[in-house]
């Protein structure tokens, strides 16, 4: 049987587990990838262009949770390594798997148009443009940075990053000695802030909060926190999880408030998570000054919403990220304000050959979710899967959303969240129904291979053409 020939963009933790169920089940792919080597946003230092994490960034999700389902990561891994150890499981899966072969390296897309036909014309950095039955996107949301908007009043005279240009303390900026204003209440607002904060660093390090939000530790009673609630079952209620969650931070952790930082506004469980070990220790003993949010910019100065002002060498925004897709013209695909709907994260309802990975925020880790999308993407294009049809597919996008909005906070860092262990519960029972929708069909091919003949038989008349203006 002839299959699909698929595309994919990006070969980070996303894109290879996807080629790898492609490649398991014998549908032809390209895989392209804009850096020299696997890994996307878990590469220190990586080439690509886009990527990029600081020197002491470790997983805030435990190994067990993270790792994927098919390739267990080596039991001496730490609860929560760094980067280093987290790359290798990523060359270990490409090389274990035989993928490596099948990426083009230092060769991203630079166009993609859907063409009249329904196929996709894409056209890589190196390269000439191939057309492709199906599109897999896979770019990643962590690399294009979303700044404070508006933005503040007012003119900061000193340097001015935003967290995805963090390294360490002397890159890109030298912060060894200054006063850094770090604003921002994510998980990479307390992991810089922790960092410049040891002795010997900066001089003085404020950390400004926009709003209120739950600090938790990775480990509380001895325990790795996700692994004290990963056996919950999915059919509990979630008004119930989140009230013995909010007990078990509270009588844990204590209040937010009694650290400095300003109250959450909302309950626990409808903002994403921050996991941070050391910074409510460095805010008891002092290293840390908490601060509200900034008011105005005023030179060497900044001002904040309680009154005061502080002297400041560095700003740096942990603001988060854009969703963006450089290779679609805007007017064909975008995503304003973070927001995309996508039946489970991953089909728009309008293109039957077009899926996303790994575009979601999960409670938890993306590999075995994406990992899931991948195995979900295989047994589609090979007919042992078929989609619901396209109302379906927007009633469930709608009642996500509603759902979604009614939890957490209205935020574009929660467009695309999702709660891991209920996600994945989801995904898996989706797949077995629309398993039995295409065994009731006859097991029909969704998408009809044509990539190859009309790529083949276009290139064959480009060449004619040329050899006829030659003569």
């Amino acid at each position: 049987m002839t299959l699909p020939k698929v595309c994919v963009i990006g070969a980070g933790s996303s894109g290879i587990t996807v080629i790898k169920s492609l490649k398991e089940n014998g549908i032809p792919f390209d895989c392209y990838e804009k850096g020299s080597d696997v890994g996307g946003n878990w590469r220190y230092k990586n080439d690509n262009g886009l990527s990029n994490i600081y020197k002491s960034l470790h997983i805030n999700t435990h190994r067990d949770r993270m790792e994927y389902r098919d390739y267990p990561m080596p039991k001496d891994y730490a609860d929560y390594p760094n980067h280093e150890p987290i790359q290798n499981y990523f060359l270990d899966y490409v090389d274990h798997f035989g993928l490596r072969k099948h990426i083009q390296f230092k060769n991203g897309v630079k166009k993609v148009e859907r063409r009249e036909d329904g196929l996709w014309e894409v056209t890589p950095e190196k390269g000439p443009s191939k057309i492709y039955d199906v599109l897999v996107v896979a770019n990643g949301h962590h690399w294009s940075e979303r700044w404070p908007n508006p933005a503040f009043p007012g003119k900061f005279s000193g340097q001015v990053m935003h967290s995805h240009s963090y390294v360490d303390p002397k890159t890109p900026f030298n912060c060894e000695g200054k006063n850094v204003v770090v604003l921002g209440m994510g998980n990479s607002a307390m992991d810089i802030s922790v960092e410049l904060s040891r002795p010997g660093v900066a001089k003085n390090v404020f950390l400004s909060a926009r709003r209120g939000a739950y600090v938790i530790p990775n480990y509380l009673f001895g325990k790795p926190l996700d692994k004290l609630t990963e056996n919950t079952p999915t059919w509990v209620p979630f008004w119930i999880q989140q009230a013995l969650a909010h007990l078990l931070i509270r009588f844990g952790v204590g209040k937010m408030e009694d650290f400095g930082l300003p109250k959450p506004d909302h309950k626990f469980g409808s903002a994403h998570p921050t996991i941070s070990q050391d910074l409510l220790v460095r805010l008891g003993r002092g290293d840390i000054k908490p601060k509200p949010v900034i008011k105005e910019l005023k030179g060497k100065k900044i001002a904040f919403a309680d009154g005061s002002e502080e002297d400041a060498d560095v700003l740096i925004y942990c603001t988060g990220y854009n969703i963006k897709f450089p290779f679609f013209d805007e007017d064909f695909l975008s995503a304003p304000d973070n927001y995309i709907p996508l039946f489970y994260k991953m089909i728009k309802p309008e293109f039957n050959n077009l899926m996303f990975v790994g575009l979601m925020q999960p409670l938890g880790a993306i590999m075995p979710l994406a990992e899931m999308q991948g195995k979900w993407i295989a047994q589609y294009l090979t007919g042992n899967y078929e989609l619901p049809n396209h109302k379906s597919m927007l009633d469930w996008i709608q009642s996500d959303e509603t759902a979604m909005k009614k939890r957490y906070v209205s935020s574009t860092r929660h467009t695309i969240q999702v709660d891991f262990d209920i996600f994945l519960h989801q995904m898996k029972k989706e797949m077995a129904e629309g398993k039995k929708r295409a065994k009731e069909a006859g097991n029909p091919l969704p998408i009809q291979p044509a990539a190859e003949e009309i790529d083949r038989i276009e290139s064959s008349s480009s060449k004619s053409k040329k050899i006829k203006a030659k003569r």
